[in-house]
């Protein structure tokens, strides 16, 4: 089947964005239609296995200097003006064609890349360069076996003692994406009775990561346990001081949550785009579906929620770049908003397209379905990198107050 249309540039005019970040989006643009596209309905179909991580596109977007999109010259970086608007559109770009290269563009380059920022010289130029130039996999582990959004010291139950020059790390952290494939992951733990993120590396002695985890969606985003058994981290390897760790997490999950909630706009807009197109094609009664006008009213919805989705995840994005390092309520606004918008327009789309829009893999002729893909990859957005009753949370206090919202 032809590709549909992208309909964003007809529906949404950009006066948001600075031209830096629009010039990003037209570079991936391409480098999306001709390398990930061809292939994206083997990344969304394909089952979980350290087999299955795209190697060959990880390294491409290394060498056309994806990874270095987010960062400053000093640190090996574009120097770019605008990190964190670029870095969303980037984002955006990979996850309308699939949510779980998205993801891993993400985790490889964006939470632990934020995280090393606090690290010395040193631990920059032997981890943060290396995730750079793609000659390292990167991962950020916070979650655990019974913690995710609460994070304190009393439900972190991953502990850290000093020894010297070494700090004796035991642990055990659920849902580590890359870790299969990960060279090394930026770790958050409790060391001398305080939060502390430590870069542990994932071949030591020690470290031993889990099978695969089979999931819903987002299948080429490799997710594990991994198991920490009394692993010598050297003390350098320590992320800013002990007392750090809840600041540096929430600095990395502050980008995190922003390009979460734009690869939720990027999905919805691409399941819209199949819908029109199906419309425009499928004869029902004597009449194409898009002549239908319930359908047409709905998706008018659609591309209007789609908007604003779109127009808040690029004001958060615009606020952290000229200063504001917490922007809030637009942080939880665009996360939650973005990915909430990914599901409605998903169950629509399935919707319309009746029974094909449920087939994974047609026995006929072997044939895939994107809305299918959608419906299952966008549902785990509404619930990583801070679950959307977290983020209506944040928005109910601003409003309320923190002394009326527990």
């Amino acid at each position: 089947m032809d590709q549909p249309a992208r309909l964003q540039d007809r529906l949404y005019h950009d006066w948001l964005l600075p031209d830096e970040a629009r010039e990003v989006r037209a570079e991936v643009r391409r480098f999306v239609d001709d390398e990930v596209m061809p292939v994206a309905g083997e990344l969304n179909t394909v089952v979980e296995s350290r087999e299955a991580f795209p190697h060959a596109l990880f390294h491409r977007m290394a060498d056309t200097g994806i990874f270095a999109i987010a960062f400053a010259s000093e640190n090996g970086g574009r120097g770019l003006n605008y990190p964190l608007s670029s870095a969303t559109v980037v984002m955006e770009e990979l996850a309308y064609a699939s949510d779980g290269l998205a993801t891993i563009y993400d985790d490889h380059c964006l939470l632990p890349g934020i995280a090393l920022l606090s690290g010395t010289p040193a631990i920059r130029q032997c981890y943060l360069s290396r995730l750079i130039d793609g000659s390292a996999i990167a991962c950020m582990a916070i979650t655990e076996p019974q913690a995710g959004s609460d994070l304190r010291v009393e439900t972190v139950q991953s502990r850290a003692e000093s020894d010297g020059d070494c700090i004796i790390l035991n642990g055990h952290k659920r849902f580590i994406t890359n870790a299969p494939v990960g060279d090394f992951m930026t770790t958050l733990c409790v060391l001398d009775g305080a939060l502390a993120m430590l870069v542990v590396d994932l071949h030591a002695d020690g470290v031993t990561v889990g099978p695969v985890d089979l999931k819903t969606g987002n299948r080429v985003q490799l997710t594990a346990d991994v198991w920490l058994h009394d692993v010598r981290v050297p003390r350098d390897n320590l992320l800013g001081s002990p007392g750090d760790g809840l600041r540096i997490a929430l600095a990395a999950l502050t980008w995190g949550r922003i390009v979460v909630g734009v690869s939720g706009v990027a999905m919805a807009q691409a399941a819209l785009d199949e819908c029109i197109h199906f419309m425009q094609r499928r004869e029902m009664y004597g009449a194409k579906l898009s002549d239908l006008q319930y359908w047409q009213f709905r998706l008018a919805e659609r591309a209007t929620q789609i908007a604003i989705a779109r127009d808040m995840c690029y004001k958060a994005a615009l606020r952290y770049d000229q200063g504001t390092r917490m922007p809030e309520p637009e942080m939880a606004m665009a996360k939650y908003y973005g990915t909430q918008i990914a599901g409605d327009v998903a169950r629509d789309a399935v919707q319309v397209f009746g029974g094909i829009g449920f087939i994974s893999r047609l026995g006929a002729d072997g044939s895939t379905n994107r809305v299918e893909q959608i419906y299952r990859d966008c549902k785990v957005a509404e619930i990583y990198e801070g679950a959307n009753e977290i983020q209506k949370r944040v928005v109910a206090r601003l409003a309320f107050g923190r002394d009326h919202v527990h």
